[in-house]
């Protein structure tokens, strides 16, 4: 059977369409937006915007249908009625929905009679009540442990109020959708046992959920990073002039576990260690915490100069309190950087192999396997060498998996 990929946004750089596509599975993929190289818009934006983003090279030839001029639209109108941000996210889920069942209605002879419909969490329910009318299996992919997740993120709200900044739960609405979306799915796809765990303890019954992992095809600068000819180097001991360079790449909010972060800054100030802090700040009060302590704020970057960063980094941290799984690790060790992680997330780090597992992410267990780095940069060595992409994270294994689920159902 034929599948049909549903998803808003660039999600995991489009991996599981590409899959897909790689086992001559794709009938089509539904994107919100799609900007060639050598289109208009891609020439306006650039391709270090996110609309500039809306595209992969492995997809050009494939069908694809996308709503471009509509969520130009759509974005215009949203700012001009001033949307708050839990408003914005459901109105754009609203809005993709209708455009996806509106083009199946418009396209139907083109479709296959019995396609395998695959959409992301939030963004589903309709196109799966569509697909359930017309006999078509669905697959949800679930992109976080759901309300669990919300439920961790709450209790460090109130643990640290003065960071939370305008961070509210989603209305009761958001979850009466997901959980109708749950229910039309015949299988969900969670990319970890933790997503796993999270959502069985909303509700969710473990017959229908499949854990795959996300996959990632490494950079060709990535490529040559991870290549044992192309070893990392380490000091013999770290210095104020040449301090340990700790990233953290992603978002900087509470749930990725900044603050516990910004507390294990704050208790090696006076240590040789450096915290670059790269990505949207969504919380509040930063330089209070952060106070005294070597933290270099470097903000949103674009795709390669990420690059730059994984590549003349020493180690990267990811305390995540909770996280689907978190791409950022496998882009790390596609450039042969060391990880201190949290459990909370897919299983990457093979602790004391290729990296460290923090049992509890607080800011005295951080500052503890940071300085385990400082005073042993031979050990980082160690993990660099064994930092590798295994085969398991890759596109070809996703698609393995994806075949093999469709399958089954």
């Amino acid at each position: 059977m034929r599948w049909i990929c549903c998803q808003v946004g660039a999600r995991e750089n489009y991996a599981i369409p590409r899959a897909l596509l790689r086992r001559d599975m794709l009938g089509c993929l539904v994107a919100d937006a799609w900007i060639p190289p050598s289109s208009l818009l891609a020439k306006i934006w650039g391709r270090g915007s996110k609309l500039g983003e809306r595209f992969h090279n492995e997809l050009r030839d494939a069908q694809v249908a996308a709503f471009n001029s509509s969520l130009i639209l759509f974005e215009v109108l949203a700012r001009a009625r001033r949307l708050e941000e839990w408003e914005a996210i459901i109105a754009r889920n609203h809005w993709f929905q209708r455009k996806v069942v509106s083009l199946f209605r418009s396209q139907l002879s083109a479709i296959d009679p019995q396609p395998i419909l695959v959409s992301y969490s939030y963004a589903a329910l309709e196109p799966f009540r569509y697909a359930q009318s017309r006999g078509w299996k669905t697959v949800l992919v679930q992109i976080d442990p759901g309300p669990e997740e919300e439920r961790i993120v709450t209790e460090e709200t109130a643990r640290v109020p003065e960071l939370a900044g305008k961070w509210q739960p989603a209305p009761a609405e958001y979850w009466a959708l997901w959980r109708a979306e749950c229910e039309l799915a015949d299988r969900i796809i969670v990319n970890s046992e933790w997503s796993r765990e999270g959502l069985i303890r909303s509700g969710v019954p473990n017959g229908k959920l499949a854990v795959i992992p996300l996959a990632y095809d490494s950079p060709e600068v990535g490529r040559q990073m991870s290549d044992v000819s192309f070893p990392r180097s380490y000091p013999e001991r770290f210095t104020h002039e040449r301090p340990l360079r700790v990233l953290f790449l992603g978002q900087v909010n509470l749930r990725k576990g900044v603050a516990r972060l910004l507390e294990a800054a704050k208790i090696l100030r006076d240590a040789p260690v450096e915290f670059w802090i790269v990505g949207p700040v969504q919380i509040a009060n930063v330089e209070t915490l952060a106070k005294n302590a070597r933290v270099k704020w470097l903000g949103p970057v674009p795709r390669t100069q990420a690059a730059e960063n994984y590549t003349a980094a020493d180690v990267f941290i990811l305390p995540t309190l909770s996280d689907g799984f978190a791409i950022t690790q496998l882009e790390a060790q596609a450039y042969g950087l060391p990880i201190i992680s949290s459990r909370f997330c897919g299983r990457v780090v093979d602790s004391g192999r290729n990296g460290i597992v923090l049992e509890e992410p607080n800011g005295a267990s951080i500052a503890n396997a940071i300085s385990d780095c400082l005073a042993n940069p031979s050990r980082l060595q160690q993990f660099a060498v064994a930092s590798r992409l295994p085969e398991k994270f890759t596109i070809n294994a996703l698609a393995k998996r994806l075949q093999e689920l469709g399958s089954a159902l």
